[in-house]
């Protein structure tokens, strides 16, 4: 599902503003892209996300922001160092003047500019988290409105299915009733007016009706609607996609045993139309987190 979140929160001396975005995926793909001086907490902050986020394609977002420019830093070590060998030498050479602070500054790496690391030196991985969970809360918050809006487009298309299995069920007998009549003028047109077994002809019967009879077909996928509704009105934390993704499987393979059964263009119709329902629910059912 697609979603966006942005937060910004304290983690050391810095603050650091985070944003998500998410894109439709069947799994829980994320993509991290972390200032080198917060690499450290990856793991944490991917593992944070994987427990409120199942399903989508996640790209993190992080970026530092000082409340203040970063000041110049003396490596008073490295002054001391140069200093001591600058008068050493001068002593040695016998040369004349002072040693000038100015020039001790000049020498390499003496002076530095704050590092990203220094900023937060005293940071923790629990204010990244906290600023990680924000962001995921507010992304999740348009996940909600998002699928709501696909929960309504799904009821609409789980409608029209459940019509046509209504249609199917009450044309099964009507169909099985003409396949009966059928079945016995062929036979009497075949027998040329010689006597026919009626127990014979009611057995064939029998067994061309327990063949195109599709009642089981209709009863569960009934069941498997029902199931369906039920899971998207479901109001507990857990994913239902998975959930959703098994019953249409379930019910693709009702529709399909049926049109093998049908032998009927009436019947045959509203398979084809019950299968490019389901094909359209599945394309948004792995979006459904």
């Amino acid at each position: 599902m697609t979603g966006f979140g942005a937060a910004e929160g304290p983690v050391g001396s810095t603050r650091v503003s985070v944003e998500l975005r998410s894109v439709n995926h069947r799994f829980f793909n994320p993509s991290l892209k972390l200032p080198s001086a917060l690499s450290q907490w990856e793991g944490e902050v991917r593992e944070s996300l994987r427990q409120r986020i199942a399903r989508g394609h996640l790209t993190v977002f992080a970026r530092l922001e000082r409340a203040n420019d970063p000041v110049a830093m003396v490596d008073e070590e490295r002054f001391k160092a140069y200093a001591t060998e600058l008068k050493r030498l001068q002593t040695a050479h016998g040369l004349g003047g002072d040693v000038d602070v100015a020039a001790v500054l000049r020498m390499p790496d003496v002076l530095r500019m704050g590092k990203e690391e220094d900023a937060l030196a005293e940071g923790t991985v629990a204010e990244l988290l906290a600023v990680v969970d924000a962001a995921a809360k507010a992304l999740q918050l348009m996940r909600e409105q998002e699928g709501a809006r696909l929960a309504a487009f799904i009821a609409e298309r789980l409608t029209l299915i459940e019509a046509a299995v209504k249609r199917l069920a009450a044309r099964a007998p009507e169909r099985m009733e003409a396949q009966r009549t059928r079945l016995r003028e062929n036979v009497e047109k075949l027998a040329g007016g010689v006597a026919v077994d009626p127990q014979r002809l009611a057995m064939e019967i029998a067994i061309l009706a327990d063949k195109l009879d599709v009642g089981e077909e209709m009863d569960r996928f009934a069941s498997h609607i029902a199931a369906f509704r039920d899971a998207l009105k479901a109001k507990d934390a857990e994913p239902v996609g998975k959930r959703l993704g098994f019953l249409l499987q379930e019910m693709l393979r009702e529709a399909n045993t049926t049109g093998s059964k049908a032998n009927d263009a009436p019947m045959l119709q509203d398979v084809v139309a019950i299968k490019e329902e389901l094909e359209r629910i599945r394309e948004q059912v792995e979006n459904l987190e």
